[in-house]
């Protein structure tokens, strides 16, 4: 009976050598990084640009798998039901995590209980676009000219439910205006849309569309932030026209619930490593983001906080997805 005793408490303690051997060694294979959206969209240049990084400082690649549609909830699904070793991430948005809980009447994943937070990464505007077909050079010019020709103005949105998309409808909402609302499948389709004129307006991320306002081939109205962005001060805000107005859009890093506390650590340590670094938040920065790099708790933390704050957008700006 002693004997069979020493023999499971050497196996246990194998079991649990081998286990911690294993969290030593990660990553020991390449790692899936998963973007909800296609690419070229600025969750996918983010991504790429850290992991490109890291991968240098591992050795080992962080391969991007863009799985767009259904409004980041493809991604989002096929992240919650991976294994929680580390080696299957998804870098994902506002929408993602705190709108689609709050649009849709169901969704195949928990936001809160199918994820182990890693960190807040990064947060910007939006800018407000308009086609230069467009007769207004700002925002009290479009909502008079949207109020005049109701119906008439299209914008390309990058999702149905996404911040672009809630953008507009809260803007719609504050200056009962009435602007066709369509989603695309992604940020470049809208993108490419708005550049041809088929559209005439759209929220997108600077890093996105600012080399087209450069070129004089999209006009930049407004930012959707309460304040100014350092990177582009003379664009003003749509809340210096529309009181009260504020929506911003905001990056996070995270992986499946149930991975270990170590490899979750180690993911934070290393990001925010790079984040933190003087050429990642010149890139950044130049492209009116804002670099974060919380701790894992504090975006776990964050993440409840705007599930609230979205909850109330959600239900002022009267948007419905069936």
């Amino acid at each position: 009976m002693g004997c069979m005793n020493r023999l499971m408490i050497a196996a246990v303690l194998a079991g649990l050598s081998a286990h911690a051997v294993a969290q030593q060694a990660y990553p020991s294979k390449p790692i899936r990084l998963i973007v909800p959206y296609p690419p070229a969209a600025a969750a996918d240049l983010q991504a790429r640009a850290m992991s490109q990084k890291i991968s240098e400082a591992w050795g080992q690649p962080i391969v991007i798998d863009n799985r767009a549609g259904a409004n980041g909830s493809i991604a989002m699904e096929y992240v919650a039901k991976s294994q929680p070793d580390g080696y299957t991430l998804v870098y994902a948005l506002t929408a993602q995590f705190v709108i689609n809980p709050n649009l849709y009447p169901k969704i195949p994943y928990n936001p809160v209980k199918d994820y182990a937070p890693i960190a807040l990464m990064v947060s910007q505007p939006y800018i407000l676009l308009a086609h230069p077909s467009v007769p207004a050079t700002n925002m009290k010019e479009l909502i008079a000219y949207a109020k005049a020709q109701p119906g008439k103005l299209t914008n390309s949105a990058a999702g149905l439910g996404s911040t672009g998309y809630l953008c507009l409808e809260m803007l719609k909402a504050m200056t009962g205006t009435d602007i066709l609302n369509v989603p695309y499948k992604g940020a470049a389709p809208a993108l490419i849309d708005l550049l041809s004129g088929q559209a005439q307006l759209s929220f997108l991320a600077w890093s996105t569309a600012g080399s087209h306002v450069k070129t004089g081939r999209l006009r930049a109205l407004a930012v959707t932030t309460a304040k100014r962005a350092p990177a582009i001060p003379d664009i003003p805000t749509i809340g210096e026209t529309v009181q009260g107005y504020d929506m911003s859009v905001w990056y996070g890093l995270a992986a499946p619930a149930g991975t270990p506390k170590a490899i979750v650590n180690k993911l934070n340590a290393e990001f925010k490593r790079v984040l933190d670094s003087p050429e990642m938040r010149r890139d950044f920065e130049k492209d009116a983001m804002a670099p974060i790099g919380s701790t894992p708790e504090q975006f776990g933390s964050f993440i409840k906080t705007e599930m609230v704050k979205w909850a109330k957008l959600v239900k002022d700006s009267g948007a419905k997805v069936q």
